[in-house]
């Protein structure tokens, strides 16, 4: 056993191994679809979905974009964070909240998708950030994705949020404030060593895959571009194939595992600066008394086994 902390934040984990569990002992099993149920996603339910925003592929579309029906934020209040009392801090959580389907077959997720497929779905996750930076009161624009039930979906079409939002999270301002405290960019340094590691997974031409030294999650994984990037913008047409392809190789092996997943993107706000980067986040163990009541994550596979399993070195 081993605690550690987090190359910059002040977070720990508890690195417990169980030694001798293979992978095949987090393997999910499917989840059946319910009979007669309606896919709002699919094609021939396009009017089922709040009006359309953008698609590729015309008629037969391949991508879509609409307005969440769910939305976790909405265009109305004021979106002007402020305290009374001292104690108390309030606004209107205050954006636009938008859903993009990435593949037209309901039986099709992410981790199905050809390279060019992904690289295309980046593209569109682009056009959308550039066009939700740009609404009223946005301090920030999250992109996430939710896949599998313990995952937090409840809709089994592939699909990711991206919402505007009148806060930069407090991860991010985290990162961006701890990451001045070295004079330079510490993710610079992260990747020159984690790329030759025990944790490294996957590396092309401009990214690179590995696993966290402090994992909070069973088979964690980040992506950084290997130049000094700060947002998913800066990504150009010679370089989103080189994501496409490391994104589908990870999220490739989870599809072994069957694995609900999150991932999230962390990129600098505007004015700041912050390696962007991707965190794919396995949702294979539940969070309980210890880690709720301490902050402090148990993860029973350590990042350098799972990393092995990512390089397909570890049996299975």
């Amino acid at each position: 056993m081993e605690l550690r902390k987090d190359y910059i934040l002040d977070r720990w984990v508890i690195i417990s191994e169980h030694r001798g569990v293979r992978p095949r002992e987090f393997r999910k099993e499917p989840v059946k679809p319910k009979e007669g149920e309606v896919c709002f996603f699919c094609p021939g339910n396009e009017k089922l979905t709040p009006p359309e925003i953008y698609r590729t592929g015309g008629e037969d579309w391949k991508i879509r974009v609409f307005p969440n029906k769910f939305a976790a934020v909405e265009e109305e209040g004021n979106p002007g964070i402020k305290t009374e009392n001292t104690y108390f801090s309030f606004a209107a959580p205050y954006g636009k909240h938008e859903v993009v389907v990435e593949a037209r077959e309901h039986d099709r997720q992410l981790w199905d998708l050809s390279d060019e497929e992904l690289t295309e779905v980046i593209r569109v996750y682009q056009l959308r950030i550039e066009a939700l930076s740009k609404h009223p009161h946005a301090k920030y624009v999250v992109l996430f994705k939710n896949h599998g039930k313990e995952g937090g979906t409840s809709l089994v079409h592939t699909h990711t949020q991206i919402l505007s939002f009148n806060k930069v999270p407090e991860l991010v301002k985290d990162e961006v404030e701890t990451s001045k405290r070295f004079g330079k960019c510490p993710f610079c340094d992260i990747i020159k060593i984690e790329k030759d590691s025990d944790r490294r997974c996957f590396e092309n031409e401009h990214f690179v895959a590995f696993c966290p030294y402090a994992s909070r999650f069973n088979f964690e994984v980040w992506i950084f571009p290997k130049k000094h990037i700060t947002t998913l913008l800066g990504v150009d047409d010679s370089m989103r194939p080189a994501l496409a392809e490391i994104l589908g190789k990870v999220i490739g092996k989870l599809k072994e595992l069957n694995s609900s997943f999150n991932f999230t993107l962390h990129y600098a706000p505007e004015g700041e600066d912050l390696h962007m980067h991707f965190e794919i986040l396995p949702r294979l163990a539940t969070w309980a008394g210890f880690e709720l009541g301490t902050n402090v994550t148990i993860n029973s596979v350590p990042p350098e086994t799972a990393a092995k399993f990512y390089r397909g070195e570890l049996e299975h």
